[in-house]
């Protein structure tokens, strides 16, 4: 159940809802919004009293949520949550996901040394990315591939991040490094492979920085959102959608990228969407004309796979577009935002 409060209520009748839904024996969850604060009661619904809610001082309606994933469901929302990264850190230029801007994450699969990083973080920047995205820890299908760097790729990307000011995103893998990558990483991505690792999701949960999330390669939207709500659950309302391909019979593509997506989840969610072509294809000469579609469709984000040598890249070179074609992208990606009332300038 989410109690909606009248636009003119104190904090102290949001407090008093807070508590009325503890002494019921579930969870209060307030929600701040530019315009009207929601509470949610979450836990098991059978002993939520929503007359006794809905009576309460300040209160403008209590009712139930029909999906299963109360805190990231538009009912009782009408805006898309605005997610910003790199806020607050030195030298960063933060970037939102969620408002009128599309940012562009950028950047190789896999942190490859202190030297790559750091070329590979200045061609993002000067192609117009609004963020760095690399991978310090990389799950891998072979376990005798490359497995990253762990810590010392983390403070390779710091480095960057120091250097070109571009917020960074990398991938965690496990619970136990969760406060690890948090420390260095502006936010923290869950991959395909873990999007249903719900002990890795409720620690990423528990920390402060935003959480990029993937869709897993066989999830269901409902299970997608579901697992969603683990993160939110605990307490870190900073979550982005990023859809990232899904396995089906298709062969010419490693992976098929439902655009459909888009629209659906903005339908379901108040949360960001973001959409990685490189992934959802596998094919670097599809990634800039699916990246437009994306935008085309609504998305709020996007995540590009870029390598100054993919040809010699540790991993996914094949996805991977050179910088010169970013910069070409970048500049075909502002003409179709500002086609669909959005802007997309670079970073």
């Amino acid at each position: 159940m989410i109690v909606v409060m009248k636009a003119a209520a104190t904090q102290d009748q949001v407090d008093h809802v807070c508590a009325l839904i503890r002494e019921m024996g579930l969870k209060d969850h307030p929600i701040k919004g530019s315009d009207l604060t929601v509470v949610a009661a979450i836990g098991d619904e059978r002993k939520v009293d929503g007359e006794v809610l809905g009576r309460a001082p300040g209160v403008s309606r209590a009712m139930h949520v029909q999906k299963p994933y109360q805190l990231a469901s538009r009912e009782g929302r009408d805006a898309t949550s605005q997610v910003v990264v790199g806020a607050g850190q030195p030298g960063v230029t933060p970037c939102t996901f969620g408002g009128t801007d599309v940012p562009v994450i950028a950047g190789p699969c896999s942190v490859e040394g202190e030297e790559a990083i750091l070329i590979a973080a200045r061609a993002a920047k000067a192609a117009g990315a609004h963020a760095l995205r690399g991978g310090a820890f990389k799950p891998r299908t072979n376990p005798y591939a490359f497995q990253g760097h762990g810590e010392d790729g983390l403070k390779m990307l710091a480095a960057a991040r120091d250097e070109t000011g571009l917020p960074v995103f990398t991938e965690v893998l496990t619970p136990a490094d969760v406060e690890l990558v948090s420390k260095y990483a502006d936010c923290l991505q869950i991959g395909t492979r873990n999007s249903q690792n719900f002990k890795l999701l409720e620690a990423a949960g528990r920390q402060p920085k935003p959480v990029l999330m993937k869709r897993g390669m066989s999830m269901t939207l409902d299970e997608y959102l579901q697992a969603c709500e683990y993160i939110l659950a605990e307490g870190n309302d900073r979550v982005i959608l990023c859809e990232r391909g899904i396995r089906t019979f298709e062969d010419h593509t490693r992976n098929t990228l439902s655009l459909s997506v888009v629209p659906e989840l903005h339908e379901r969610t108040h949360l960001p969407v973001v959409i990685d072509p490189s992934h959802g294809t596998g094919k670097a000469h599809l990634v800039p004309a699916m990246a437009k579609a994306a935008i085309a469709a609504g998305c709020d984000g996007l995540a590009v796979e870029m390598h100054v040598d993919p040809e010699h890249a540790f991993t996914d070179g094949a996805q991977s577009v050179t910088p010169a074609v970013l910069t070409t992208m970048m500049a075909d990606l502002a003409r179709v935002a500002a086609a669909v009332d959005r802007t997309c300038a670079a970073g």
